[in-house]
């Protein structure tokens, strides 16, 4: 019909003109290539939750498990000494389904007990007739340093869930689930089990914290012994916002007070977890040359 206007182009079309862009561009590196995806979604292109995924699928590549896994201290462990009958409360208190189990020393892991592996055992052969060594899973050992991306196609490939992190020393530093990995991509994953608790630092070994930005900044002064004082900032959060100048992505890291803060989380609006740890002069000699 003559003085009919043309509809707009697709998603799809403007998506492969978007796509050819990024081609024409030739990224020399990720940043490069996260502000490409970042102007995609503010022509609409992509969704923003869209957009939280691909980052986080590059942040992956960058993460070493050491960044994301439940330190030692905060494990949940069942012990070989232990009753099938004392086993019970601590699976159900928990709500896991994975359990490593160590020796009476607290030393090795001897196996990971899937919960529905005893709870299927039991129910055939009785709670007479168990032996808990029957079932037991063989461990998977992971060193702290191995890049998370690296672990998502071990894990993949294995079909295990939980892997126990060592220490450079072969000691027990801690352990990772899957899903500790896939929700730095896809953001974290709730379930009945878990809990909207107040507990703002979760502290791991050698120095490293994972804490919410949230954290009132008093609390985090009396938990660091610190004295940030700020009039502006109630959290430490706003705090570190306000030392980079502008909103950080994921990613981002910079110094304060001796520590270096690395944006774990982050949307468009508010930063959410964030890892520190003492910068030591190795790395601040490496950051030098970099530059």
């Amino acid at each position: 019909m003559n003085g009919e206007t043309k509809p707009p182009p697709s998603w799809l079309k403007r998506l492969r003109e978007k796509a050819a862009q990024c081609f024409q561009k030739n990224p020399d590196n990720k940043q490069e290539l996260t502000e490409i995806l970042r102007d995609a979604e503010k022509d609409n292109l992509i969704k923003p939750d869209a957009l939280t995924m691909m980052e986080g699928a590059l942040l992956v590549s960058e993460l070493q498990v050491r960044d994301i896994m439940v330190p030692r201290s905060q494990m949940v462990v069942v012990l070989e000494e232990m009753e099938f009958n004392e086993y019970l409360p601590i699976i159900a208190e928990s709500g896991h389904s994975r359990f490593p189990m160590m020796d009476d020393k607290h030393e090795h892991v001897i196996g990971i007990l899937l919960a529905k592996d005893m709870l299927a055992c039991v129910a055939e052969d009785g709670v007479d007739d168990f032996n808990v060594r029957d079932i037991l899973r063989r461990p998977i050992f992971v060193p702290e340093s191995k890049r998370l991306n690296v672990l998502l196609g071990e894990f993949r490939r294995s079909r295990n869930h939980m892997a126990i992190v060592i220490d450079e020393y072969g000691g027990i530093a801690g352990l990772v689930t899957i899903e500790d990995v896939i929700e730095q991509i896809v953001g974290e994953i709730d379930d009945e089990h878990d809990l909207e608790d107040e507990e703002y630092v979760s502290e791991h070994h050698k120095g490293r914290y994972t804490l919410k930005a949230h954290m009132p900044l008093d609390e985090f002064n009396e938990y660091f012994d610190m004295d940030v004082t700020d009039e502006e900032n109630e959290t430490i959060g706003g705090v570190i916002i306000d030392t980079f100048g502008h909103l950080p992505k994921r990613g981002e890291i910079i110094e304060f007070k001796g520590f270096e803060f690395k944006i774990i989380r982050a949307d468009r609006r508010r930063i959410l977890i964030m890892r520190m740890q003492p910068v030591t002069e190795e790395e601040a000699s490496t950051e030098t040359s970099d530059e």
